[in-house]
């Protein structure tokens, strides 16, 4: 096993970039006031799962479903955009079943965490890094996501219930610019 610490950091922090884990925390908030609660260890986990499952059978697992990565992308990118409308709008198009397992898994594991950015990333830096590496830059992300998920309510009670929905609306303008950004750059490949 050969380890580079500079590609591990290099590509840890790229990682953490792409799942902005720090700017998804008021949709976090937000869903999990919404639904009851977070099941965090489950959240990290199965996007964990999801993160490795992409990284060695990402690609052949699209072929299989007749999808490529742009469309893959696109989708992802709708999920994100109603998230951002639902925080700007106060709108629900999630609608507050109060199922936290269902919450768990979307919009939360996938597509906040483990989404299409994120998979598509791993999947191309798989071309340029050793498996080892990414595995342990997915493992130091993990940690740093369980963290966030855990200090959710401290974060809450720090920003209070005015500057919740402050930041609520300024990310979801944010997570509406993301979407629109991962959508055009990814829809000219569909048509």
């Amino acid at each position: 096993m050969n380890l580079n610490f500079s590609d591990l950091l290099t590509v840890s922090f790229t990682l953490f970039a792409v799942i902005d884990i720090i700017g998804s925390v008021p949709v976090l908030i937000s869903l999990k006031q919404k639904m009851g609660g977070i099941n965090e260890g489950r959240a990290t986990i199965i996007s964990g799962g999801l993160m490795i499952l992409f990284l060695f059978v990402g690609e052949a697992f699209l072929k299989i479903l007749g999808l490529n990565v742009e469309a893959f992308a696109v989708g992802g990118s709708i999920v994100i955009f109603i998230l951002g409308l639902e925080m700007v709008l106060g709108l629900e198009f999630f609608k507050s079943d109060h199922n936290v397992k269902a919450a768990t898994v979307v919009p939360i594991a996938f597509p906040l965490i483990a989404g299409s950015g994120t998979l598509t990333t791993i999947m191309s830096l798989r071309a340029n890094y050793g498996e080892t590496t990414l595995l342990l830059a997915i493992v130091v992300n993990l940690i740093i996501v369980y963290v966030v998920l855990k200090s959710l309510g401290a974060i809450a009670k720090l920003l209070g219930a005015a500057g919740l929905i402050a930041v609520r609306k300024f990310f979801g303008v944010i997570l509406l610019a993301i979407a629109v950004k991962i959508f055009s750059s990814n829809a000219g490949g569909l048509i």
